[in-house]
């Protein structure tokens, strides 16, 4: 809040930004009623209640990413009723009561306050549950992170920040496992888990879909997942409660080995199920899919579905050419080291361990065959120092050369480009769900990789500041309730649009126009308005609301935001 007085009058400009937004959608759903509900102030030693410490934190989140050491000076222009405050805890807003409020959310049972919290958002959204995506990524740390080993806090075990399988390719740093589901309707945030640094996809299924399955009320919905859902014990989990999923069949299982030798002497009778414009430039050809049911199934009995996309064969045929390129150039390279006379590469092990680098580098192992071979060259010196003469002695030394010859695999080339283009699916969803509609349902999976994106980019998850596992845990529990904010305002926006006929919103600078508006752009749009009053002694108060754009009206119209949202918010 800022305050200037001139000639009696008194003027105060209280910023709201995009807070009522944000208030509205948090509103809608119930947020500070349900933390308030897990999380009593019951205790007289916290100044600021710990909803209202944490709903804080997820507004800073939201528009502003603040770190937690500078909360205070974030908040302190904004009016208190736009943050959900009262004056008197405007003084009180430091990083040791906002950290103890992320103590106590790590207290609580956190998985059935999200389960509250989704629920919510579902009945007061209408979100439809019956398809959801799962999918995992890493959040690196820098530093020791020595006091996050696993160790149990107040009767609670905590994570364990480690090193990994990096998803992010850093294996250099520690990690923790963020797990993340998603609807299909509108990519609403559902569910997330928080795994050790170490653990693997695999083992993360079976706990995620049960937990699934209690938000839901029932097993009869649709999960999605990448191939390391593919385990027998975690598809007879699901299939054997009534559930029904759709993943990846990985290249290890031998189904996929069989299917690819037998497609080498074999036409395989696809059928075109799918012609998708190109996503990378209406100039590109469409991308055309084929798909074939494999007549038996599974080794769990399971269905097996193939398909063949024209751009991927493409793709796959010019990533193995680049590789090829790439490793015939490098092991030129190697070739000219080793015929210079300065060379230091003597020793088979050296040279052997050169060649196995550039091999495993540029993924070429399979296909190029390298020889080495191996030169014995004399060469002759004075025994004694002097003038050579016709009694001049010579010591004949032998020295160790080495060179190359490769080839290409062409038996092993021709193998892997009668297979470019095509992946396998497996099911136990019956045949009502038709090949097309199955693949339609998979490609709708690089949705939760978008939250990612959002996670990383967006909110900045990383690096994390916070140095003890359980704030680190309850933070990132409030990073995914800033997840679900921002998917359920870009559903609303989304929606909204579609019913209206509108095709885009000029968002970006110059007036471009954004087809898919995202919510931190929204909410930047509406970043810095203020409300003021002028006031003086025995005089009516006079009020000025922020004087909004057609654009901001239309936004706020479109999300359901009442303008009159911000004159309260500045009362």
């Amino acid at each position: 809040m800022r305050i200037r007085e001139a000639g009696g009058y008194t003027l105060r400009s209280k910023t709201v930004g995009a807070m009522p937004i944000v208030n509205h959608f948090m509103e809608r759903m119930k947020l500070e009623k349900i933390l308030d509900g897990y999380m009593p102030a019951d205790d007289k030693r916290i100044k600021l209640p710990p909803g209202r410490g944490i709903t804080l934190l997820l507004r800073n989140l939201m528009v502003s990413r603040k770190p937690l050491y500078a909360i205070g000076e974030w908040a302190a222009p904004f009016d208190p009723s736009a943050l959900g405050l009262e004056s008197r805890h405007m003084d009180l807003l430091n990083d040791d009561r906002v950290g103890r409020c992320l103590d106590r959310l790590f207290d609580v049972n956190r998985p059935a306050l999200i389960v509250s919290v989704v629920a919510a958002a579902v009945r007061a959204f209408k979100v439809r549950l019956n398809q959801l995506h799962n999918d995992s990524t890493t959040v690196s740390f820098s530093g020791k992170y020595g006091m996050a080993d696993g160790r149990m806090v107040r009767g609670k075990p905590t994570l364990k920040v480690t090193y990994g399988h990096s998803k992010a390719r850093r294996p250099d740093l520690k990690q923790l496992l963020y797990e993340l589901t998603i609807t299909n309707d509108g990519a609403i945030p559902v569910h997330y888990q928080v795994h050790d640094g170490n653990v693997t996809d695999d083992q993360t299924h079976r706990r995620t879909w049960d937990l699934l399955r209690e938000l839901v009320g029932h097993p009869d919905f649709l999960y999605v997942a990448d191939a390391k859902l593919c385990t027998e014990t975690n598809m007879r989990h699901i299939a054997s409660q009534g559930g029904k999923f759709v993943t990846v069949l990985p290249g290890t299982r031998s189904e996929d080995k069989w299917f690819k030798d037998w497609i080498q002497n074999h036409a395989v009778p696809w059928k075109n199920i799918w012609t998708r414009p190109n996503t990378r430039g209406k100039a590109k050809p469409d991308n055309i899919y084929r798909g074939y049911e494999l007549p038996h199934c599974s080794a769990e009995g399971f269905r097996i579905l193939w398909f063949h996309s024209s751009e991927k064969q493409r793709l796959d045929r010019m990533e193995r050419e680049d590789k090829l390129d790439r490793g015939r150039r490098e092991l030129g390279e190697l070739q000219d080291r080793l015929r210079s006379k300065q060379t230091r590469l003597r020793k088979r092990g050296k040279v052997d361990k050169e060649i196995e680098g550039i091999l495993t580098k540029t993924g070429t192992r399979a296909w190029i065959n390298v020889e080495v071979i191996e030169e014995m060259s004399p060469s002759y010196r004075q025994s004694q120092p002097g003038r050579p003469g016709p009694k001049t002695t010579y010591k004949r030394r032998v020295r160790r050369r080495f060179d190359l010859q490769w080839s290409q695999r062409t038996d092993v080339i021709t193998y892997d480009a009668n297979t470019d283009g095509i992946f396998p699916l497996i099911t136990n969803c019956d045949s009502s769900v038709s090949i097309r509609r199955a693949l339609r349902i998979y490609k709708r999976q690089p949705r939760v990789e978008k939250r990612h994106e959002q996670l990383k980019s967006v909110h900045a998850v990383a690096p994390q500041y916070l140095k003890t596992a359980p704030r680190i845990e309850a933070l990132l529990c409030v990073f995914f309730l800033a997840l679900l904010v921002d998917a359920l305002i870009e559903r609303e926006l989304r929606r909204n649009m579609k019913r209206q006929h509108i095709h885009a919103l000029p968002l970006y600078p110059e007036q471009r126009e954004c087809r898919f508006p995202t919510a931190d752009r929204v909410l930047e749009l509406f970043d810095g308005i203020q409300y003021h009053t002028i006031r003086k002694p025995g005089v009516v108060n006079e009020n000025f609301p922020p004087d909004f754009t057609p654009l901001q009206k239309k936004i706020l119209a479109l999300m359901g935001v009442n303008v009159a949202n911000y004159a309260r918010a500045g009362d």
